[in-house]
């Protein structure tokens, strides 16, 4: 059985920095195209980032470009790094895992496999 778990989140001042981090165990990371999604309150869940699976390319919403970078340091982690946070970047974060050789997805339904979620409160 795959297990998604993300951490790193928590309160971040406005125009700071934080990282997440996504460990993936249980099955085989190197096949899965990983994605990052977000969901503030009252809003549907978003994309926001996505690295594939062969090769490493990575993809980015209009809302995170420039500012936001995901990248896969070891066999099973995928992080995403948060720079210049604004009030709108406040929401739970979750990454999520595509079916195994699975291209990226900007859509939250092409993955089959995601974590509870890891909250980030933006301080004013």
């Amino acid at each position: 059985q795959v297990h998604v778990v993300e951490s790193g989140g928590g309160l971040v001042q406005a125009g700071g920095s934080l990282t997440l981090s996504c460990a993936v165990s249980g099955g085989m990371f190197s096949s899965y195209s990983m994605g990052w999604f977000r969901q503030a309150p009252g809003k549907e869940r978003e994309f926001v980032a996505a690295i594939r699976w062969d090769g490493g390319r990575t993809y980015y919403a209009d809302s995170a470009k420039g500012r936001f970078t995901i990248s896969s340091p070891n066999g099973n982690t995928v992080n995403l790094k948060v720079n210049s946070l604004k009030g709108e970047g406040a929401a739970i974060y979750y990454c999520e895992a595509s079916p195994p050789t699975t291209d990226w997805s900007e859509f939250n339904r092409e993955y089959d496999k995601w974590g509870k979620g890891n909250q980030v409160t933006v301080t004013s």
